[in-house]
């Protein structure tokens, strides 16, 4: 059995030239970790019989267990904003039977960068509220890359109260760098509009699954994240400032992004063990951008089993109230320390 690659042999490896080619021809990213994965594919498409082809899928095997298992805060930023990771569209129409789209705040407008309506899951019927980055150049820019505007939150909060009217749960997918800058978003509400909707969530008297699909940023995340139960992809993060503008503020160099990602404490596992979220979802080997469908049956199974305990009648708007005030507390234990004991004279 072939043995893994060390950290020296695996930062050789290089993309042959058919390689660069055929990536430059289909604008394929390839991250820098990623690229001895890309070659082993490579040589087992290529490979001449049936051994060497098993040798390298074993070899394949135990390097995607050791690159993706030991990724820095950095990298696992750097695959969240993968151009080809899915976006909240593309989990939708994977898990869901049917979805209805629903728009506008009813008193401003409809913004594309949040989307909103009814849905239904074996049978079902449950409200749906997310960001879309979009993925084209165009509808990146119709969505604003998934930075939302006051109107925004506006209707994710209209459809939050159609759901407690309606009694039904409500699923939200977080998947934004911020909420949107502009001088206009601040002319039109920004800060409130996103205070409110944190309140109105808190308040809601129908449960809520909130799941971080990659990037989590600032008030534009947490103003739909707030849920019984708040799930990430183990190669989302969620976070107040993106790690570059931390390292600006910080250290006055962008350059130091990969020691804030880390001063950040980001990733799922330290919002986990930090009490911010309750689950992490496992990603497939590599990462979601190269198996959205299995990607989309793990965050589908978690769904199913959140409704379960829907019916159960396990989720309160008092204990969501308390999960979150508990957050970022702390106590001091007093710990009484043993008598000196006197040396013998």
């Amino acid at each position: 059995m072939p043995a893994a690659l060390n950290k020296k042999e695996r930062n050789e490896v290089k993309l042959p030239n058919r390689r660069k080619k055929k990536a430059a021809a289909s604008k394929e990213v390839v991250l820098p970790f990623e690229q001895v994965i890309i070659e082993l594919e490579s040589r087992i498409r290529d490979a001449q019989n049936d051994e060497e082809r098993k040798g390298l899928i074993e070899l394949l095997e135990k390097e995607e267990k050791e690159i993706y298992e030991n990724l820095s805060a950095w990298e696992r930023v750097q695959l969240a904003r993968h151009p080809k990771r899915p976006r909240m569209l593309d989990y939708t129409t994977r898990i869901f039977d049917d979805f209805f789209e629903l728009h506008g705040d009813r008193s401003m407008g409809d913004d594309p960068a949040m989307i909103g309506g009814l849905a239904q899951i074996n049978g079902q019927t449950v409200v749906v509220v997310g960001q879309q980055k979009g993925v084209t150049t165009e509808e990146k820019v119709e969505r604003n890359f998934g930075m939302a505007h006051p109107y925004g939150y506006r209707k994710a909060m209209r459809l939050y109260s159609m759901a407690e009217r309606f009694s039904l749960p409500v699923i939200s997918f977080v998947d934004t760098p911020a909420a949107h800058p502009g001088v206009e978003a601040e002319q039109f509400g920004q800060g409130s509009a996103i205070a409110q909707s944190i309140l109105h969530s808190l308040n809601l008297k129908t449960p809520i699954f909130s799941i971080v699909l990659s990037e989590g940023g600032s008030g534009g995340a947490l103003a739909i994240a707030v849920g019984d139960e708040v799930a990430m992809f183990e190669n989302a993060f969620y976070v107040i400032c993106p790690p570059e503008r931390c390292a600006e503020i910080l250290w006055r160099d962008v350059e130091q992004k990969e020691l804030a990602s880390s001063a950040l404490r980001l990733t799922a596992t330290d919002l986990k063990n930090l009490g911010v979220i309750d689950k992490i979802l496992p990603e497939p080997g590599g990462g979601a951008h190269r198996s959205p469908d299995k990607a989309a049956q793990v965050l589908s199974e978690e769904i199913e089993r959140f409704l379960g305990r829907c019916k159960q009648g396990m989720y309160t708007a008092e204990k969501r109230q308390q999960k979150f005030q508990n957050m970022g507390t702390f106590f001091e234990e007093v710990i009484e320390e043993p008598p000196i004991q006197q040396a013998a004279e």
